[in-house]
């Protein structure tokens, strides 16, 4: 295990074009989560976290991204995609997972990741106009 300071450096993502365009990027779902990774031009590894209303309450929500940000930074800096947006999508079952598998999970998605694997194209939702 290395130590906080080792590593490349792990920025935030912060602005919606950021996660808009990893969501272009390569795509690997795991039970607790989904994984977005799009190289971002830099050298600098970015991760972002996202959950959903429909996951449960403000308090379950915050927990989830707390769990997310420490898998991300213990992780990432060992496992990680160099010069990539990372973004870990919480899943409906991610919060009653537990940690260590949750860890595995997020090391197969990287190597995944790494390798080129994604999985399909999500189906649409049916949303939206319908076609003529």
């Amino acid at each position: 295990m290395t130590d906080s300071g080792a590593g490349p450096a792990l920025a935030v993502l912060t602005r919606r074009a950021d996660f808009l365009a990893a969501n272009r990027g390569l795509r690997v779902a795991r039970p607790g989560f989904v994984l977005l990774a799009r190289p971002n031009g830099g050298g600098q590894m970015r991760f972002g976290i996202t959950v959903t209303k429909k996951i449960g309450n403000a308090v379950v929500r915050n927990r989830m991204k707390r769990r997310f940000r420490a898998l991300l930074r213990e992780l990432l800096p060992i496992v990680g995609l160099a010069g990539t947006d990372h973004v870990l999508i919480g899943r409906e079952g991610g919060i009653e997972r537990d940690f260590s598998l949750l860890r595995d999970e997020l090391r197969a998605a990287l190597s995944r990741a790494a390798a080129g694997k994604g999985d399909p194209p999500r189906k649409t939702t049916g949303r939206g106009p319908k076609p003529r």
